[in-house]
């Protein structure tokens, strides 16, 4: 994402931080609706829907990133990404914008030495009040162990 002229994101929340996507990445905005559990995994993976003939696993990412408890109301959204061959869902609290960035607004993010890792982070952009962390958002999918999800689902 870096090094581009201008890049667009899609901009939403978890609890009080500000996230960014790129765009490219999304297949469609959901509401949040239940889902289909599956036995034996970790709390982030809120299970299956199956969306139009495809079983797409759910990531809520409010749990993953910490969260404790977070509630399902009218704001809560899953984003259907579509990532390589694979289409997942993700929870988050509410969607924003969509938002142009060029070069010049994205820093690189802090180096946080072994105790944080940001390497999911792409970089950190000021956008009028907010500053948002733009997400690597394959690198950390690949990093959920969905593995299990795809076992279950077949």
């Amino acid at each position: 994402m870096l090094g581009q002229q201008s890049i667009e994101v899609l901009a939403f929340k978890l609890g009080q931080e500000h996230y960014g996507i790129n765009i490219l990445s999304v297949q469609e905005i959901r509401g949040y609706d239940n889902v289909t559990q599956i036995a034996n995994t970790p709390d982030f993976i809120k299970g299956i829907v199956n969306l139009r003939g495809i079983i797409v696993p759910i990531v809520d990412m409010r749990i993953r990133f910490g969260q404790l408890n977070p509630e399902y109301d009218q704001t809560t959204v899953v984003i259907v990404l579509n990532l390589e061959d694979r289409v997942i869902g993700m929870v988050v609290d509410s969607v924003s914008d969509v938002i142009a960035l060029d070069a010049s607004q994205i820093k690189q993010p802090p180096e946080m030495g072994v105790m944080l890792d940001v390497s999911f982070l792409l970089g950190i952009a000021s956008v009028d009040e907010r500053t948002l962390m733009l997400l690597n958002i394959e690198r950390l999918m690949a990093t959920i162990a969905l593995g299990v999800v795809d076992k279950a689902a077949a």
